[in-house]
């Protein structure tokens, strides 16, 4: 066999209950969706686009990133192989023009593009991309990158001026995914090696726009970059501007400082739906809330303990508590909506809100008058906690009580299988693989994803199947939805909500959209190029 893939995220309380009356009067409802994108007119070229970050970028070194806000920034300078297409379902091509498989899953061949050129920095005055770079750039990522992004690169090898051939230490049908990741954008060696321990602040890509100023903590301002390879961008520069308060951030959106909000919840969803000249764009994202129960330590080490508690959480009512505004659904099963591999069937295996079963259940595992246990969290998830601390006494007379870590001791807590019970959240591709495979295989166990202490045989065979045997999509999500029937039926944890992309635009931005996985596109070779009518 040889496979090929194809081409082609006071006065404010007044104006709150303001707002609230207009809604309840007929106005739009809190939970209602904009679609965006409807092009008014032809596209014009000219101006500058600001948009609102809410997080400061500490490096846009694509070896050293750490957060999604800094890649929302590096993903308008520099450029990766391989895209995802707008709907995030499959790949389509950015410097790499087409790829191939070998048999044996463990060669993937990419043809690069032949204009594609850098832009002009201090060690070089925007040359010619080649394979060379390819190979620079991706072995770069696989050795040093801070979070493992390119893990089981063997080697990368340059088969021709525009070929490249990458070798893998085992079969993985997840490569082409972890390629799109702004780690494993294509840099030029000089102006690393130039740079050395700067080239963060200084990043030179290929991408459609770059950096003419970073004025740290304030704002990073990009302009054209002319001999981008890719569609002309309509913008003369695209300007990011940090706003890490999230009612500044509505207020300078309203005021006409930005063009764009990103990151927007709470009731400034509401602020931004009522102005006529703003529109709120939110959709499902590839991000995940749920409530780990430890699998192998303590009560709910036994399965029927597990159900007893997922049937006596109401869901539905954390959800809404938590998120009264809007920007969260309930999630059904340990994959987002927005990834190809979630099927509908599969949500009614989701055990339902039932207390009286579930006090039945408590009983026949041992514990008819409840027990004591710790929920660990981080701050930010405390309302979730509370709602459920509450329900667990109501319900099932089990006393939680809640641990409010920081970071660090969470996620060394949970990584170790010593937390009872913890509120952690997901973000990552659309592929099955990163979901699944970094939260259920047994491989996992002792890391962060796997700290619940989940143990499957068969369901660590099916996750190994799924990324090994095959790089059909449609035959890999077959295998992750047996996986997921059996990981459901044992309730290793309580799915909790599927988070919203959202954002916050002036009506004058054209043809911008928030993406399921959080990035910001600007231009981008799944043929978005914002532009603004003026």
């Amino acid at each position: 066999m040889r496979s090929k893939l194809f081409k082609h995220w006071f006065l404010l309380v007044v104006s709150i209950i303001l707002v609230l009356s207009a809604c309840s009067q007929g106005g739009e409802s809190s939970t209602a969706k904009k679609e965006s994108g409807a092009n008014v007119g032809e596209p014009q070229d000219g101006g500058n686009l600001n948009v609102g970050l809410s997080a400061n970028p500490k490096t846009l070194d694509p070896i050293q990133y750490t957060g999604v806000y800094e890649s929302q920034v590096m993903r308008s300078v520099a450029d990766t192989l391989v895209v995802y297409n707008k709907d995030l379902s499959e790949f389509v091509p950015s410097l790499a023009t087409e790829w191939e498989v070998s048999e044996d899953m463990k060669v993937y061949t990419f043809k690069l593009r032949d204009d594609v050129f850098f832009q002009p920095g201090k060690y070089q005055d925007g040359r010619q991309m080649t394979a060379e770079d390819v190979k620079f750039s991706l072995e770069r990522s696989a050795k040093e990158s801070a979070m493992n992004r390119l893990r089981g690169v063997k080697k990368v090898e340059v088969t021709g001026e525009f070929e490249v051939a990458v070798h893998l230490d085992a079969p993985n049908a997840a490569l082409l995914a972890m390629l799109t990741d702004a780690g494993n954008m294509i840099v030029p060696k000089e102006e690393v090696e130039g740079w050395g321990d700067k080239f963060g602040s200084h990043l030179v890509g290929t991408g459609p726009f770059q950096i003419k100023n970073w004025q740290k903590d304030q704002q990073v301002e990009l302009v054209r970059h002319n001999k981008y390879w890719g569609e002309k961008p309509h913008l003369d520069g695209v300007t990011f501007k940090i706003i890490s308060d999230p009612n500044m951030m509505t207020n300078a959106l309203r005021s006409g400082d930005i063009d764009i909000a990103t990151d927007v919840k709470g009731q400034n969803r509401e602020l931004i739906k009522q102005d006529d000249q703003l529109e709120l764009i939110s959709k499902p994202a590839l991000s995940l809330t749920y409530l780990d129960l430890n699998n192998q330590k303590g009560p709910t080490a036994d399965p029927k303990v597990r159900e007893a508690i997922y049937k006596a959480t109401n869901v539905e009512k954390i959800v809404k508590g938590v998120n009264q505004w809007g920007g969260a659904e309930v999630s059904y099963m340990p994959l987002p909506k927005e990834s190809w591999g979630y099927s509908e069937e599969l949500e009614k295996l989701k055990p339902t809100y039932d207390p009286e079963a579930a006090k039945k259940l408590l009983a026949e595992a041992g514990y008819p008058d409840g027990f004591k246990t710790e929920i660990y969290l981080s701050e930010a998830r405390v309302p979730y906690a509370t709602i459920f601390q509450n329900q667990m006494k109501k319900n099932l007379n089990i006393d939680v009580e809640i641990k409010v870590v920081e970071w660090g001791t969470y996620s060394d807590t949970v990584a170790k299988g010593n937390a009872p019970m913890s509120i952690g959240g997901w973000t990552w591709y659309p592929d099955p693989y990163f979901f699944l495979y970094q939260l259920f295989h047994s491989d996992q166990i002792g890391a962060l994803g796997n700290g619940k202490g989940y143990s499957n045989p068969e369901v660590d065979s099916l996750l190994e199947k799924a990324v090994s045997e095959t790089v059909d999509q449609k035959e890999r999500a077959k295998l992750y939805q047996k996986a997921l029937k059996i990981i459901m039926k044992e309730v290793p944890r309580i799915e909790i909500d599927n988070l919203e992309s959202t954002a916050g635009i002036n009506k004058k931005v054209q043809g911008y959209d928030v993406s399921a996985d959080f990035s910001i596109q600007i231009v981008h070779p799944n043929g978005t190029n914002v532009w603004i009518k003026q």
